[in-house]
């Protein structure tokens, strides 16, 4: 299950979604969650779906690698729609001991299902689509206004490239040390909450460590390399927008116009 989490990853592929500017692909990323919060109605959420299935299609992303990302949610999809069914007054359906199904209930479980699912394959989509470096030269772009103010913002955007970065190489060193582990005779599903709990520090204790060496590393190359901050630096391919962007963002606008009228005068 580690090994399936996506966000983090890039997949390597020809496609007009790989070719954008990665401001487009941010701003998108961003406005597709955001509309997924405002509105909850059925309509509004078919827009969403199609054109989330459109978006994966251009993109060349196998969709079974794409949905691979959700079972590392499974868990806490499960709580959140127990916890909706269960505790959300309103129109009772079914009654059994102390607890009351609501078609509230219900309506809030389904609608906050679909928003985490949608959450997560419209975040992998942005990272499988987009190199590190290019996510990197997008936000600081983006955030850019920021510096004003004094916002040092190469640095904020090159530590959440850098954390992002990170995500699968670190789910890879903790699913080969807990291989490892278990080799050795870790048990890691045995036992109570903190008797698991205690079973974890087998497999914390070298991850950690292992990460301290990895950013230690890190530093280390980039000094090596007379990396000083943002400042004074050039880019070898400024980013530039080009037609598909622009059509990229004309996509967007009628994506955004189709789903505030799904969701206010939606007939679902």
């Amino acid at each position: 299950m580690i090994r399936d989490i996506t966000l983090g990853q890039y997949y390597q592929a020809e496609s007009p979604i790989h070719k954008m500017d990665p401001r487009v692909k941010l701003i998108g990323t961003i406005c597709f969650i955001i509309s997924l919060f405002i509105f909850k109605n059925i309509s509004a959420y078919i827009v969403a779906t199609v054109f989330l299935a459109v978006v994966i299609k251009v993109s060349h992303v196998p969709f079974g690698f794409m949905i691979k990302g959700m079972k590392s949610i499974l868990v806490l999809m499960m709580i959140t729609v127990v916890f909706n069914l269960l505790l959300t007054p309103g129109e009772p359906i079914v009654t059994f001991w102390r607890f009351v199904i609501t078609k509230e209930g219900i309506e809030g479980a389904a609608f906050t299902a679909i928003r985490l699912s949608y959450l997560i394959v419209g975040s992998s989509l942005m990272t499988l689509t987009t190199t590190p470096n290019n996510l990197t030269d997008g936000m600081e772009k983006l955030l850019k206004p920021l510096g004003v103010i004094k916002v040092p913002v190469h640095e904020v955007s090159m530590m959440m490239s850098i954390a992002l970065r990170f995500i699968p190489i670190l789910l890879e060193e903790t699913d080969k040390i807990m291989k490892a582990q278990m080799a050795r005779g870790a048990d890691f599903e045995r036992g109570n909450l903190f008797q698991k709990a205690k079973n974890l520090v087998p497999l914390l204790v070298p991850l950690f460590i292992s990460a301290f060496r990895r950013a230690n590393d890190l530093a280390m190359a980039m000094e090596a390399r007379c990396y000083r901050g943002g400042e004074g630096r050039t880019k070898m391919k400024p980013l530039q927008y080009r037609k598909r962007d622009y059509l990229a963002y004309m996509s967007l606008m009628i994506y955004l116009v189709l789903i505030v009228v799904a969701g206010k005068w939606g007939i679902i």
